[in-house]
């Protein structure tokens, strides 16, 4: 399974416990398509819901995925309620900051020190992801912890060190 690098931590967890391999794509439907041919997965997709089923489509297909997800409940005899509790989500927080310019995120210390910092508070237990927007003047923000407000305060403190170090 091909998923990108906004994807769930939880939705990794899950794969994993089933014994599924997941390949991280970058953002876009291009990336997830272009990960799934080189090592030959069958199924991709994004948070946004684009899923593709390379079987059938090279692109994603909400009736297609509809129609899977139908098939899955009938062929487990179990409602979506149920089939859901395989995939504990995390709490996830994104946000978004207008940017002058974009400049290697990695060449910046004062972010890579808030990245740093939050990382070693989450340890296990989340994940940072920061980058920018490809169409927008935007840095994404988006962190994965235990709880939401512990997410969400995360979240903010690098979101403040952008603001202050790239906002415009």
């Amino acid at each position: 399974v091909v998923s990108t690098v906004m994807s769930n931590i939880g939705f990794r967890l899950a794969l994993r416990e089933l014994d599924i391999s997941n390949i991280t794509a970058d953002v876009g439907d291009r990336h997830v398509l272009r990960e799934m041919i080189a090592s030959g997965a069958v199924i991709g997709g994004e948070d946004s819901g684009h899923t593709i089923f390379l079987d059938h489509h090279t692109t994603g297909d909400g009736i297609l995925t509809a129609l899977k997800l139908v098939d899955a409940m009938k062929s487990e005899s179990k409602p979506l309620s149920e089939l859901r509790k395989i995939m504990a989500v995390f709490p996830q927080k994104l946000m978004n900051v207008e940017v002058k310019t974009k400049p290697d995120i990695e060449t910046i210390p004062e972010i890579q020190d808030a990245i740093q910092l939050v990382e070693e508070s989450l340890g296990e237990k989340g994940r940072v992801l920061v980058r920018y927007s490809g169409t927008q003047p935007l840095c994404r923000v988006m962190v994965e912890g235990p709880t939401p407000d512990e997410t969400r305060g995360c979240c903010q403190q690098i979101v403040d060190v952008v603001q202050k170090v790239l906002g415009k």
